[in-house]
């Protein structure tokens, strides 16, 4: 098979997955990228349509990862125009999204969730999903608004997480609505808040945790009588920062929530 050029409909395929959310989201289809991501891909059992390899001098391919659909040899330099990364190792695949059920449905089966508001940087979605699946959530409900789970960065961030834990888009409310016992993270008192510290907060049973945007938190408007957040928690913390970046709020939280709830089943 000869090597594809830049131009080819293929690169540009994949160029446009890389770029474009609304891409992604048309086609059902997203980019992972580096051999150590598409392996975790296949062995998770997603459908991986197409690999696509860089070639040595010699325009020999490199081998690419079994199970990962049709390979294809780049020609040279193609990888690192396309590529997201500075420094790009192939292969790269295309893999087919996910049909994880209704949201609702999820929802109303899971125990464990943590639900995401505006979330907006790549990397924190990445290391909330990493650390969401270490401590054995089983779903992570994120709102309109939101960084594309399905972005390379996020699929990177994530260290393979992303293709062990289910992703939904569902507001704050439908995940109230689930049954689920909704634990809003907040770093201040506010009016109209009873905010305790996250290691008196009850975090076993049914429960969401609930965070939100980077720059401007869950809004200012959900109280103990107003929204759709049943108790407030925070992190106590010294020092100047007045608050925590959010994927370490949440991975605080997280494992707290686990340790909480292993020992209650022990």
């Amino acid at each position: 098979m000869s090597a594809l050029a830049f131009s080819n409909p293929r690169v540009q395929q994949l160029r446009r997955l890389i770029r474009r959310r609304s891409a992604r989201h048309d086609e059902g289809c997203f980019v992972v990228e580096g051999p150590t991501l598409v392996a975790e891909a296949v062995a998770a059992g997603w459908e991986c349509e197409a690999q696509f390899v860089s070639s040595d001098a010699d325009g020999v391919a490199q081998p690419g990862v079994d199970g990962a659909g049709t390979v294809f040899p780049l020609a040279d330099g193609v990888l690192g125009r396309v590529a997201s990364t500075t420094t790009p190792q192939s292969p790269i695949a295309i893999v087919r999204m996910r049909d994880w059920g209704p949201p609702a449905a999820l929802l109303e089966s899971s125990s464990f969730v943590v639900a995401l508001d505006r979330v907006n940087d790549p990397g924190n979605l990445g290391t909330i999903l990493r650390s969401a699946e270490a401590a054995g959530v089983e779903l992570v409900a994120v709102t309109a608004g939101s960084v594309d789970p399905y972005s390379p960065k996020v699929v990177r961030a994530s260290a393979g997480a992303v293709f062990h834990v289910p992703v939904v888009e569902a507001t704050i409310g439908e995940v109230a609505s689930a049954g689920l016992s909704t634990v809003g993270s907040t770093s201040h008192d506010a009016p109209g808040r009873t905010v305790e510290p996250y290691t008196s907060t009850d975090l076993t049973g049914r429960i969401a945790l609930v965070l939100g945007n980077e720059a401007s938190g869950l809004p200012a408007e959900w109280t103990d009588r107003n929204g759709p957040i049943d108790r407030w928690t925070t992190i106590p913390h010294q020092g100047r920062s007045e608050s925590l970046n959010v994927a370490m709020a949440a991975t605080v939280l997280v494992f707290e929530a686990a340790r909480r709830r292993a020992a209650r089943l022990g």
